[in-house]
């Protein structure tokens, strides 16, 4: 979630001026009846609105909840019983009874769930069992959350220097209510569940372990940039297409290939390849891409295209006709390729409608679609259509080989080149699920753990059209419970949205996914390991780095994927007032003003605001949202101040801000304790930071960009010593020089493991203070576009831990003190 987050040209670009999304996780709806567990909702409202509706319709599509989450959410649970929080609470109100009670039957339930969940296809009981169990489960971790709103709400009002205003603003109506209620819903839970627990011996249950085989192995991940020499056996493929493109014919100035194939084939790989070949670069005045993936609606495609031809220009605001008409001002006339990727409608309605559009391009333009669909082929297409055949056999094998083994490492064992080639032979031609299972493999040397996906029962299900590629099952099953659940929750985002793993790693947190069995262990750096560990199994890809952040996407058929495996309830609901939401995303919505009642969310965790241009005020009841972890109020431009009580906010972990500030004043955000990640981003009239900085003492990033009227760096950013990556970009007058004052002497060391500064030009001298404290650790220097800098810092030869620098762009540079510098220099 860099500075470059998600521009317009992303799917935010899919969010008409007319309509605002909002995503939530729910972990419980308003009655048994209606119960939710954490079901997915999306809904759209009128743009205008300023207050949460109020309105409780529900739609409900009822599932059966995956094998292994239910015994990963009764660990969730059995481990959320025992927080400090709730102990404290049970020792004071006499719960202490309640809580052992519940633990034990969910010992007693957790012994024979594994043999439930094997019987409950054959077994309406059983099922309705397990749907009773998961709601017990959510409700118990709604309970044992609110322990925790209450112990934080506690802390705030408790500490020594509030007021009795603050006290009064952070107080409930009636503690002694709330404690009444509490213990009740406490006896309630423990009464169902171990009216769950009795009810195991009606179903003759017995007690099995889980034992499904995981194969465990570690790989780091890679950044999969498409490679021409890493895509084997298309070479054909790619010069018959561009032999198609480079073609012109007289008939019309426009034409249409579309290229045909089943899923995991490779249609957009083969596509990313002839889109970045040279001779087509060179032979087009425009070049274009746009995902179109399953929803075709005309305004949503022309607003790619054009978000594609002109990066970072705004169109949400266009009605139609406008949009229309920027469509054909931008193509006219020149001669254009443009790739619809993963087109679904055989609507030829809406096709026509955009063609019309696009045919006013040079001679010679053309558009390249991908689909799996022979139907949409013959609707869109001008020319016959290019058929994608699968990989051969041994282009097949070359790939698997060289995804699942190091080096010269197959060599060494004839056995797993046997297993590997029959595991080669089950994947029938399809790349993406070669790819797939050998990255499953990588560095795995056990015969055993191969043996098991080749001999898996998966293979004999019968695989019809677009049915899951059982390659893709198997990798799946392979995942440890916990990253089952991560992965299965990237349904609730739609086809094609970009991933960034900090955003991605919040919202985990915010729904419990992410546990640590070491206290000292920062949730944060077990989320990333979670985010790479998918990445590493092909779970996402296309990846790129942007400002030191990971952005990926996630295959079609992976995200076909996760939807099939996700299996709780999905709920379409017209409601704010369900107050056990956890993650809001009100990102490009048109509000001004926030209502108040956005308070009452006690349980919510993650709240974007991304990108509300219109936002000018935040009510001061959002710092009632003790629990919230996440912040994301970058883009806000027209947000006049941050909240007065925002330092009351006690766990946040992440902070976005763009406000129209001049300064940020001293005893608010130097209050955040337990801030991770600071962005500060977009502030035209900045001139200082806050200067308590030093309050700041959990603080692991710190990045400021696009501050235009910064003039300098308080004093006590000295004093940020957990530090370990600083992003400085384009603030015009910034001066990095720091006064030297004598107490610096006695100041602990940065820790910084990256520096990067970008385009700063008033840096004439590099500023010593902020590599003198970081030579034993920093990693990754990068300096660029500070076309006035005219030396590097002397001790800089010194840092032995340096593994990446960069420096580019520098035309006063003195070049002599270069020449001590190893050869990972680039300028």
């Amino acid at each position: 979630m860099g500075p470059g987050k998600k521009n317009i040209s992303g799917q935010e670009s899919l969010l008409l001026p007319s309509l605002v999304f909002w995503t939530y996780y729910l972990r419980g709806a308003n009655t048994r009846s209606s119960k939710a567990g954490r079901s997915t909702i999306t809904t759209y409202f009128p743009s205008q609105i300023n207050s949460f509706p109020d309105c409780s319709s529900t739609l409900q599509n009822k599932n059966r909840m995956a094998e292994s989450f239910l015994v990963d959410i009764v660990e969730n649970v059995f481990r959320k019983l025992g927080s400090l929080a709730l102990e404290e609470f049970s020792f004071a109100w006499a719960l202490r009874s309640d809580l052992e009670k519940i633990k034990k039957s969910l010992v007693v339930i957790k012994a024979v769930l594994f043999d439930a969940e094997q019987h409950q296809l054959r077994s309406q009981q059983i099922e309705v069992w397990l749907g009773m169990l998961k709601d017990v489960l959510y409700d118990a971790e709604d309970v044992v959350d609110e322990f925790e709103c209450e112990a934080l709400r506690r802390k705030v009002v408790e500490s020594g220097n509030t007021t009795r205003k603050v006290r009064r603003f952070f107080s409930t109506s009636n503690p002694l209510a709330f404690r009444f209620t509490m213990g009740h819903k406490l006896k309630k839970i423990r009464e169902r569940v171990a009216e769950i627990a009795a009810l195991k011996s009606d179903f003759g249950l017995t007690e099995r372990i889980f034992d499904r085989h995981v194969i465990h192995r570690e790989r780091e991940m890679t950044h999969s940039f498409v490679d021409a020499s890493n895509v084997i056996g298309r070479d054909e493929d790619k010069e018959n297409i561009i032999e198609m493109l480079l073609q012109s014919f007289d008939s019309e100035n426009v034409s249409i290939i579309p290229v045909v194939g089943i899923g995991g084939l490779g249609k957009t790989t083969l596509a990313k390849l002839v889109f970045n070949d040279q001779r087509v670069i060179s032979h087009f005045e425009e070049k274009l891409w746009v995902c179109v993936s399953e929803v075709f609606e005309i305004e949503k495609v022309i607003i790619k295209i054009l978000s594609s031809a002109s990066p970072g220009k705004k169109y949400m605001d266009l009605d139609v006709d406008q949009l229309q008409k920027a469509l054909r001002q931008a193509l006219d006339g020149r001669k254009y390729l443009l790739i619809l990727d993963d087109v679904w409608s055989d609507d030829p309605r809406k096709w026509l409608e955009l063609k019309a559009l696009l045919m006013g391009g040079a001679n010679g333009s053309k558009i390249l679609v991908t689909t799996r669909s022979s139907r949409v082929a013959s609707i869109m297409g001008t020319d016959s259509a290019y058929d994608l055949n699968d990989l051969p056999y041994q282009h097949c094998l070359s790939l698997f080989f060289r995804s699942a083994f190091k080096g010269e490492q197959e060599k060494q064992n004839p056995n797993l080149i046997r297993i590997g080639e029959e595991i080669v032979r089950k994947c029938k031609g399809i790349p993406l699920a070669v790819i797939t299972l050998a990255t499953l493999l990588y560095s795995v040397t056990d015969e055993r753990d191969w043996e098991v996906i080749r001999d898996n029962e998966i293979w004999k299900l019968e695989q019809k059209g677009n049915d899951i590629l059982p390659a893709l099952r198997l990798s799946y099953e392979q995942l440890p419970s916990h990253l089952k659940r991560c992965f299965a929750y990237c349904s609730v985002f739609p086809k094609d949205y970009i991933f960034y793993d900090l955003e991605l790693v919040y919202i985990w947190m915010a729904h419990g996914l992410v546990q640590s069995c070491n206290e000292n262990q920062e949730l944060e750096n077990v989320g990333f390991r979670y985010f790479k560990e998918l990445c590493s199994r092909c779970f996402f890809q296309d990846f790129r780095e942007d400002a030191g952040d990971v952005q990926c996407k996630m295959h079609d058929l992976m995200h076909d994927l996760a939807s099939s495996v996700t299996q709780n309830e999905s709920t379409a609901i017209i409601s704010s007032s369900q107050q056990c939401l956890r993650v809001a995303d009100l990102a490009y919505s048109k509000f001004e003003l926030l209502p108040r009642s956005i308070g009452n969310l006690k349980h919510l965790k993650y709240l974007s605001l991304w990108n509300n241009f219109f936002l000018k005020r935040l009510p001061n009841s959002i710092c009632k949202l003790q629990s919230l972890q996440a912040l994301i109020l970058g883009g806000c431009d027209e947000l006049e101040e941050l909240p007065r009580d925002i330092k009351y906010m006690v766990n946040l972990r992440l902070l976005w801000i763009t406000t129209k500030q001049k300064y940020l004043p001293t005893g608010g955000l130097g209050c955040l304790k337990s801030l991770r990640f600071l962005f500060i981003t977009g502030f035209e009239n900045l001139q200082y930071l806050f200067g308590d900085l030093h309050g700041l003492t959990n603080l692991r990033r710190l990045f400021i960009g696009g501050c235009d009227s910064l003039i300098s760096l308080p004093q006590s950013i000295k004093f940020l010593t957990t530090l370990k990556i600083l992003n400085i970009a384009n603030c015009e007058n910034l001066d990095l020089a720091i006064e030297e004052v004598e107490d610096n002497q006695h100041l602990s060391p940065f820790s910084l493991q990256k520096l990067e500064i970008i385009n700063i030009p008033k840096l004439l001298g590099f500023p010593t203070w902020l590599i003198r404290g970081s030579i034993n650790s920093l990693k990754i220097l990068k300096i660029t576009d500070c076309d006035n800098l005219r030396e590097l810092p002397e001790p800089l030869q010194n840092i032995a831990t340096l593994e990446e620098l960069l420096i580019y762009g520098y035309p006063m540079l003195n070049n002599e003190r270069l020449q001590n510098i190893s050869g990972f220099l680039t300028i």
